[in-house]
């Protein structure tokens, strides 16, 4: 038997950021995204033998270990061992070997969430193995609490619930880790146009998200007013890409997107360079009315709002400059799990 799951990266749309503590526990955050067809893959094949493989199969990386109740977080695939180590520890299964394989569509770094949606996936093969019964919220937080209690990595909380829900929500962060997923109910033919005029471009750089989000943090404690500012900026940016979503102004979405780029700029420093001011002027000056870095920043991947038929000359634009354009389509489905015989 193979166990597998599946869960879809995400376009942040806006008020990212602010679903960072201790922002959020603070003021409150709001942020809205959407998943795409891309995934992060996860699958988990029992074993005869008492060993324990892990491999993320697109990276070309592989750990064999003799079976264990808890695998060394080293700084090799720790995702991987960091999620199997909290399932033993809460369910004390399996207690045999397996082989667990991971896959993700978009590199580390890219900003579309990967290592968040990563554990999700990882998780709902876990869940598919030991049909656990958790619902969308707890694998969510549990993610949460894999990344950022049990390995301390930095970040925010809209990746997981977007991987494990799917669709296009409208998130709202408070203290005491409460979340709640909003699903926006948007007609098909917003969709279809969003989807349309909004472009998806890799710089062709990744970028550690860690030390940006730890200026942020850093900034928020120290009560620096000028980053603190940006960041209610963007939580009403959230509100206003909503309601434009919603009620089909469309043509207001390119200059929210530009609003909430000026604002991210004011939270910390990289998270901009010359490399990316120089696209996105590009991107603006061939018919791009907005657009914005997808993640923390500093590099990864871009979007841009392209109204009518712009983004035909904005995409010759940015192929001058080395990167990719992705082709994508709105999900509507979240975290997946089946088993196969």
């Amino acid at each position: 038997m193979i166990y597998r799951s599946k869960a879809p990266l995400r376009i942040g749309l806006a008020g990212g950021g602010t679903d960072v503590s201790p922002y959020s526990d603070e003021y409150g955050g709001a942020i809205l995204n959407a998943t795409v067809s891309l995934s992060a893959h996860a699958s988990i094949e029992p074993l005869q033998e008492n060993t324990i493989i892990v491999e993320a199969l697109d990276r070309k990386e592989e750990e064999r270990y003799d079976w264990a109740p808890a695998l060394p977080i080293n700084g090799k695939l720790d995702l991987l061992k960091g999620v199997y180590n909290r399932i033993h520890a809460m369910y004390g299964l399996p207690l045999t070997g397996f082989r667990l394989s991971t896959f993700v569509d978009a590199p580390a770094g890219s900003g579309l969430g990967t290592s968040s949606t990563l554990v999700v996936a990882i998780l709902g093969a876990f869940v598919e193995l030991l049909k656990l019964p958790l619902g969308d919220y707890d694998i969510a937080h549990l993610a949460y609490q894999i990344e950022r209690e049990d390995l301390q990595l930095a970040g925010g909380k809209q990746d997981q619930y977007a991987a494990t829900f799917g669709g296009v929500n409208f998130m709202e962060f408070y203290g005491d880790d409460k979340v709640i997923v909003n699903p926006l109910r948007i007609r098909p033919e917003y969709l279809h146009e969003l989807g349309n005029n909004l472009v998806l471009y890799f710089t062709a750089t990744s970028r550690e998200s860690a030390h940006i989000i730890k200026e942020q943090v850093k900034n928020v404690n120290n009560k620096d007013e000028k980053s603190i500012k940006a960041m209610h900026q963007l939580k009403e940016q959230a509100k206003m890409m909503k309601e434009a979503l919603l009620k089909g102004r469309l043509n207001e979405i390119g200059e929210i997107l530009d609003f909430g780029f000026e604002q991210k700029r004011r939270i910390a420093h990289n998270i901009s360079n010359e490399t990316i001011e120089l696209i996105y002027t590009a991107a603006k000056k061939s018919g791009a009315t907005g657009g914005k870095i997808s993640g923390a920043g500093g590099g990864g991947f871009m979007i841009f709002y392209c109204p009518g038929n712009t983004r035909y000359a904005v995409i010759e634009t940015l192929n001058t400059f080395g990167g990719e354009i992705k082709n994508y389509t709105f999900t509507k489905y979240g975290l997946t799990t089946w088993t196969i015989s």
